[in-house]
């Protein structure tokens, strides 16, 4: 008897203790209860979350007090206004050069020279032709008038003095011809000596001293004269979705990559209506004038312009984004006969009140809002935090197309 009660008291100090039992289960569970748990958190967040925003949380767009300035950009070429190229209508060899690079001329300068001595010949042998057609003229005159008096008295036939006047008229023309000819080789000579049709800057010299020139099919280009470097014009493309409210005399800004500090000023000058096709763009010239008085600007440059078609200050405006709304059905609040193409769902004071408004000036970014009942510190209301999106339209939208001309290429 004493024998067996020693043998349960061993066992029962030898079982383990509930809380190691525990300890050992846990371990070998660990796996599955950590995944149990993570169920359970994103449960208790997604049903949270739920009746957080059930609490009517709304996504706003701030509305703001600013500038705003609608505009259209391009590029183009600084060029003068007005550059005359100087060719040359005749053949041969430059004899000399007078001007140089950035030469100032005024006009009638003499700006080359090509040796004459086969033109003063071509002049000389019309010369040489003009005094022989004339000699023979006088003879036939002589002659013509000799046989009209002896026809008149009877000695010779009719048809003798009707060749002698025949003979005689044949000499005028060949007078003329021949005079004509000797005006054409003078002229010709004097286009040996280039001169300078107008005032202003050589921009460009093409030709040296002994080269030969060869007018027979085209007239060779010598110089380029720019007329007054002190007026230059930028010559635009501007596509087909932007020539509608470009006008003349709109004001333009523009820079250039030499002066990358400094914004230069100009405007609209003309609005070219031949159009040109470039990869299945229509575009449009625009011609923009440009003051260049201290001469800081070259002929050539490119020009990063900005047309100003528009500009409002101190006015009430806010991000295109916020004009997207095409339904107030998910906010979850009475609104009335509002509809998006009309009102604004303003946040004030935590409660979603409905605005009437009107669009004003819209560019890529921004619109303008005119109402007299918007206050500071709205907020324009764009959908309710985890309500289902919806593409019901109410009234024709809001939004549109929101860019319109923007502050850079569409």
């Amino acid at each position: 008897m004493a024998k067996n009660t020693k043998k349960v008291e061993s066992a029962i100090q030898n079982r383990p203790s509930f809380l190691r039992r525990t300890l050992s289960w846990v371990w070998r569970k660990k796996w599955w209860i950590l995944l149990a748990a993570a169920v359970l958190i994103g449960i208790n967040l997604i049903w949270g979350g739920a009746k957080k925003s059930d609490k009517g949380e709304f996504a706003t767009v701030q509305i703001i007090h600013g500038d705003l300035r609608q505009v259209v950009t391009a590029t183009g070429e600084i060029q003068p206004v007005n550059t005359v190229n100087i060719g040359s209508q005749v053949s041969g060899t430059i004899d000399n050069i007078y001007v140089d690079f950035n030469s100032h001329v005024n006009k009638g300068d003499i700006l080359l020279t090509i040796e004459p001595s086969v033109l003063q010949a071509q002049v000389d042998e019309s010369a040489a032709s003009l005094a022989s057609s004339e000699s023979k003229r006088n003879y036939a005159k002589s002659e013509y008038e000799r046989n009209k008096s002896l026809y008149n008295d009877g000695f010779i036939s009719r048809a003798e003095m009707e060749q002698s006047q025949t003979t005689y008229e044949q000499s005028e023309q060949d007078v003329v011809r021949t005079r004509s000819q000797y005006e054409r080789a003078k002229t010709n000579l004097g286009y040996a000596t280039i001169s300078s049709p107008v005032e202003g800057t050589v921009i460009s010299r093409k030709v040296d001293v002994g080269q030969t020139v060869a007018a027979s099919f085209q007239t060779p280009d010598l110089f380029e004269i720019a007329e007054d470097l002190t007026k230059m014009q930028i010559e635009t493309s501007v596509s087909e979705a932007d020539i509608g409210v470009i006008k003349e005399g709109q004001p333009v800004t523009f820079t250039v990559d030499a002066y990358p500090q400094k914004t230069f000023a100009g405007r609209v000058h003309q609005i070219r209506l031949s159009p040109t096709t470039t990869s299945n763009v229509v575009v449009y010239t625009v011609v923009i004038s440009v003051d260049n008085s201290d001469l800081s600007l070259m002929p050539g440059m490119t020009a990063f312009v900005t047309i100003v078609i528009e500009e409002k200050f101190d006015i009430i405006k806010a991000q295109n984004s916020a004009f997207l709304v095409r339904s107030f059905d998910s906010l979850g609040v009475d609104m009335g006969d509002a509809k998006p193409s009309t009102h604004l769902a303003i946040l004030r004071d935590g409660k979603v009140v409905f605005v009437p408004y009107s669009k004003g000036l819209v560019t890529a970014t921004e619109t303008e809002i005119i109402s007299d009942e918007i206050q500071d510190g709205d907020k324009i209301v764009v959908g309710k935090i985890g309500a289902t999106a919806t593409n019901k339209p109410s009234g024709g939208g809001m939004g549109g197309r929101p860019g319109g001309m923007g502050g850079g290429p569409r």
